[in-house]
């Protein structure tokens, strides 16, 4: 990339941050930084360069979609991700959002359904130098035991319904990030486990993101 492409680069970056991000209530500084740092147009496809940092949920093939700038960011506020945490990404597209995660975390599971947007993430981390991530194929939507308990599970899509048994899947003092509902209603929902039996449940905000692949679904009434 030339010199100019870079320069207008960090330019848009910079705007993204202050125009989109931080005017949605995203203002720890750690969180802004790191968006400031992790090269979000290395994740995009050449086709959407010039969207890279657009409010948008850009495509990023086999029907799948970025998160937005300004939702990203909002999460990862909410997480409060420490160096010692164990995070289990559900949903891991083209590796930007587990980009961002492993560069808080010491250790981040991602788990994406389709194989051939694993193999897209992680040639998108192996450019960037990130190690600190394992990638795994396979159907997470109700939870992924395999290396549980993790202090943080997020997932980057929505679920009408919470699945049984996925908060067993945490930590006690972990933290579960989840859009449950469906379209038009939806709640950002920030699930921590507080004891051996106990949760604790809040809603974030309402917001409206794609359904997971496989997401649980509630029982229909058929007339």
């Amino acid at each position: 990339m030339s010199v100019s492409g870079i320069e207008a680069n960090k330019v848009a970056r910079f705007n993204m941050i202050e125009q989109q991000i931080r005017t949605w209530e995203v203002l720890d500084p750690i969180v802004l930084d790191l968006l400031g740092m992790v090269p979000r147009e290395a994740f995009v496809s050449e086709a959407y360069q010039g969207l890279a940092f657009a409010d948008i949920e850009l495509p990023i093939g086999h029907g799948q979609t970025m998160l937005s700038p300004k939702l990203e960011g909002r999460i990862l506020q909410a997480l409060n991700i420490q160096k010692t945490d164990k995070v289990l990404e559900i949903g891991t597209g083209c590796g930007y959002f587990t980009a961002l995660l492993a560069s808080l975390a010491e250790q981040v599971i991602s788990v994406e359904i389709n194989a051939e947007l694993c193999q897209l993430a992680a040639a998108h981390l192996a450019k960037q130098k990130i190690t600190n991530v394992g990638l795994e194929v396979g159907n997470a939507a109700t939870g992924w035991d395999k290396q549980a308990p993790y202090n943080v599970i997020v997932y980057t899509g929505s679920l009408p319904i919470e699945p049984a048994g996925l908060r067993k899947n945490l930590a006690i003092g972990g933290i579960l990030f989840v859009v449950l509902g469906e379209a038009p209603v939806m709640q950002a929902t920030l699930i921590r486990r507080v004891s051996e039996t106990g949760y604790q449940q809040d809603v974030l905000f309402e917001t409206c993101l794609p359904e997971l692949v496989n997401a649980t679904q509630p029982q229909r009434f058929e007339f």
